[in-house]
């Protein structure tokens, strides 16, 4: 059995400035709620203003989503 990998890319358009609105509107610490999601407090910052070297991480976004308790709406064509 062989597996194969698709991998996809979206645009999402102001994604930086959702998570940042959601995370003020959360009342909870960059600190807190980076450690909650698994990634650095610099990283949620660099999500936060789109410096994105490649793409941000599909699971990351969901982490992002699931900490703060919002959906993105951020969406594949599968």
């Amino acid at each position: 059995m062989v597996k194969i990998r698709r991998y996809v890319d979206v645009e999402a358009s102001g994604i930086g400035e959702k998570i940042k609105q959601a995370r003020k509107a959360s009342g909870r610490s960059v600190e807190v709620l980076a450690g909650a999601a698994g990634i650095s407090r610099t990283y949620w910052h660099d999500v936060e203003a789109e410096r994105i070297r490649e793409a941000l991480p599909e699971n990351t976004l969901r982490r992002i989503e699931q900490v703060l308790d919002v959906d993105f709406g951020v969406k594949f064509d599968d």
